[in-house]
């Protein structure tokens, strides 16, 4: 129902949106896209660590390796054509294709891909993590990871573990190959580059990066020196906050895409004869996060009954009918090893017992962070009406995506709702983020979100760590799904949605389909008839 509350927002939406010019009938060979941008912080491969920002990522470079977007269970060679394991378990070489440039034109070689992944372990950004479990470190990744010669790329790991999970690990953003005399020559003292690629791109992608405006657009170049080069010139994603605003700017064609489009405005677009809808399940998980550093939130019965008191199926029917489905556990459905249980439903006098068992019969005060666009406020305030009814009174904080992100991120907030993409096709993504936190000082290595949760439990810890050690597939499987149902029940985080994600699309545009995985969509093989 379109409610005096929606049509305040949207005329708000209108009144802030950014100057850009309007383009009705967009030019044939420009796609326009309508979305929300507010959640980017940087654009440096080494450094992004947000859905959006990764998308830009997928646009621009390449990986050594790409899951397949058929069937994201298989890999598939992208800068590399063939690689190799070792018989000792921790050597792989990759052999890079010779015909592939970056879009300065000049070749990328082994030592392109040395440098980037070398570059990651140095700079020790938030995404490190991914390439530094293996062992890398800035004293002994020069040697580790090398060069052979200008197509041969030899790594060697600290120690044996599953082998697809090195695999998938060079799939993720962090281990895009950038252009090193590029970076380089454009590097700023010992930053290696950073400050230029946060708003830069230096890949051999489909796509040049030409412009960033935070919180407005993201211009894209078609990079001429691409392997599978775009039919389409040039690609501008909008932001427009507000999804009344999207649907609106859609059906006057002036933009050609719209991203984040909710039930009401799904309705319309649906019986739209100009428009179509592409959807895919993604990865991507909804949760409330408990931040232990709260004493209230430490008690694991409060935990308990934060999760017996939110109305899952309520949230779902009624604030996100297209776009989420109900899912409970970190790893989302589509993953090897994910479950289906559902141990937690809305059940208020349950969460009060729980309640009372911790000694807050009379309940107690907290904040909740969370983003201002939507569905996350509708949840948060859904969220907020559930843990009022057991007797805790919920103050919200909202502010634009990044600002969530940094406030999380410095262990800032009480509770928050935040959307949580893997990072690589392999268990051990969620399974680590979720649950290890070896060190839980402020200066730790290893930022996981358990560590933003202050969470620490060491047996699920160590399980997670030896579950990526092993090497019988059937073996790993089993111990995931354990793990899975030990920690909905023991941590910190009221999983609570699987995104579902939807864009409506002009039927002029033909050849753009959303990827399976968070951040991995790219605009190649669109084009527009009109």
């Amino acid at each position: 129902m379109l409610t005096r509350r929606h049509l305040l927002a949207a005329s708000a939406a209108a009144a802030a949106a950014p100057l850009v010019p309007a383009c009705a009938d967009t030019p044939k060979d420009m796609l326009v896209v309508g979305q929300q941008l507010d959640g980017i912080i940087s654009l440096d491969p080494g450094e992004t660590f947000e859905v959006i920002g990764g998308e830009t990522i997928s646009n621009c470079y390449n990986q050594l390796l790409t899951p397949d977007p058929a069937n994201p269970n298989r890999l598939k060679g992208a800068l590399a054509d063939k690689w190799e394991i070792g018989s000792d378990g921790v050597t792989f070489t990759f052999h890079l294709r010779g015909d592939v440039k970056f879009a300065s034109g000049k070749p990328v070689t082994a030592d392109d891909a040395a440098f980037s992944l070398q570059r990651a372990v140095k700079l020790n950004k938030t995404p490190a993590f991914i390439i530094n479990q293996f062992g890398f470190t800035k004293e002994n990744v020069d040697a580790r990871i090398l060069a052979k010669d200008p197509r041969t790329l030899v790594l060697t790991v600290g120690d044996q573990v599953a082998p697809t999970l090195v695999l998938y690990c060079l799939t993720a953003n962090v281990a895009s190959v950038v252009e090193r005399a590029e970076v380089l020559a454009n590097a700023q003292g010992d930053d290696l580059g950073n400050l230029w690629l946060k708003t830069h791109s230096a890949g051999s992608g489909p796509f040049v990066l030409r412009n960033w405006k935070a919180s407005e657009t993201v211009l894209y170049e078609a990079n001429p020196h691409a392997l599978e080069r775009s039919k389409l010139r040039r690609v501008i994603v909008k932001h427009i906050a507000d999804a009344s605003a999207q649907l609106l700017e859609l059906q006057k064609a002036d933009i050609d895409i719209a991203r984040n489009l909710q039930a009401e405005q799904m309705h319309t677009a649906q019986n739209d004869p100009k428009l179509r809808l592409s959807s895919t399940l993604l990865g991507s998980l909804l949760y409330l996060g408990m931040n232990q550093n709260h004493p209230e939130l430490a008690k694991p019965e409060v935990r308990q009954a934060i999760k017996w008191a939110i109305d899952y199926d309520g949230i779902q029917k009624n604030i996100t009918p297209f776009t989420y489905q109900v899912h409970q556990s970190f790893l989302p459905e589509g993953f090897p090893a994910a479950i289906k249980d559902r141990p937690f439903r809305h059940d208020v006098a349950r969460a009060k017992e729980m309640l009372a068992k911790a000694g807050l019969a009379g309940g107690f005060e907290l904040t909740m962070d969370h983003a201002s666009t939507q569905p996350t406020a509708d949840i948060a305030q859904a969220v907020q009406a559930n843990l009022a009814d057991i007797g805790i009174k919920v103050t919200l904080i909202a502010g634009e995506s990044r600002q969530v992100f940094t406030r999380t991120r410095a262990r800032q907030h009480q509770l928050a709702v935040l959307a949580w993409g893997p990072d690589y096709f392999d268990p051990h993504t969620n399974a680590e983020t979720f649950n290890v936190n070896p060190d839980n000082t402020d200066n730790a290595k290893n930022r996981t979100l358990a560590w933003r949760n202050s969470w620490q439990d060491t047996d699920l810890s160590d399980r997670a760590i030896a579950a990526a050690h092993e090497t019988d597939a059937a073996r790993r499987v089993t111990e995931y799904e354990k793990m899975q149902r030990d920690s909905q029940q023991r941590s910190p985080f009221a999983i609570m949605l699987q995104q579902k994600e939807i864009a409506a699309v002009r039927k002029a545009v033909a050849g753009f389909d959303l990827a399976p995985m968070s951040g991995r969509t790219v605009y190649t093989t669109a084009s527009k008839s009109a």
